[in-house]
């Protein structure tokens, strides 16, 4: 009976077994199939990024873009701040290669004085400009100068080459440039030009002539100088010293 009764019961469990083997089956083929079809039914992610289409390649019309390159232009329109402009910043006055203006004729205020020992025949003059501002300038080169008044007045001649280098007046300072107006030694009864004033052009740091005339009045005791064509000019300069050195020579 004993084994009987345990065969009985084994074939039941192989029988039970079988058919949960068989419902195993059946639902992993139906879980797979369900997975299956949720994959190829299930479209791109929608937080995936769509594909850029690669540089050259047709666009719709049938054109071909183009790849714009990166630019560093904000499109605010404002300037470098770091960029420098060839003038000049401050330089208002043509390019005098300072942060300054060039000075202006009547910025500036004038004066002679004779450079010869009393009794010698007058023939070297200083001549100081003073500016009259608190803000610096620049006189370029050496000024346009005639010993008479006039724009028809012949011009001094430089004498040598003028310094290329401005020189910066400080607000309440002084410039010079030192002048020859006689070279002539005959003396006796030969008549000579005179002048009674000198007048000058100051020139832009580009080499053109600035507008307005300096009016240099001949220091007191003299109503005229015997002036020729060996009048020469030293172009402007810091000190008396400098300006004046060269014409001493002449």
């Amino acid at each position: 009976m004993n084994s009987t009764t345990f065969r009985a019961r084994s074939g039941r469990r192989g029988l039970r077994g079988a058919a949960l083997g068989a419902a195993v089956v059946a639902a992993l083929l139906t879980t797979t199939a369900c997975q299956g079809d949720d994959t190829g039914a299930a479209g791109p992610s929608a937080g995936a990024p769509s594909t850029a289409t690669p540089s050259g390649s047709a666009s719709a019309d049938g054109s071909t873009p183009t790849t714009a390159s990166p630019s560093n232009d904000s499109g605010t329109g404002t300037a470098d701040p770091t960029a420098t402009g060839t003038g000049d910043s401050g330089e208002t006055g043509g390019g005098n290669g300072t942060r300054y203006a060039d000075c202006e004729a009547d910025g500036l205020s004038t004066a002679v004085e004779l450079q010869d020992p009393a009794g010698e025949t007058p023939r070297h003059f200083l001549l100081t400009v003073t500016n009259g501002s608190k803000t610096p300038c620049v006189l370029n080169e050496a000024p346009i100068l005639r010993l008479k008044a006039g724009n028809d007045a012949p011009i001094v001649e430089t004498l040598g080459e003028p310094d290329t280098e401005p020189v910066v007046v400080e607000g309440g300072g002084k410039a010079y440039a030192g002048l020859y107006v006689f070279g002539n030694d005959e003396g006796g009864e030969a008549e000579y030009d005179q002048s009674d004033r000198f007048t000058a052009t100051l020139v832009a740091g580009e080499g053109t002539e600035l507008r307005g005339t300096l009016v240099f009045d001949l220091p007191d005791g003299l109503d005229t100088v015997s002036v020729d064509d060996a009048a020469r000019v030293n172009g402007w300069a810091g000190t008396e010293g400098l300006a004046m050195r060269p014409i001493t020579q002449l």
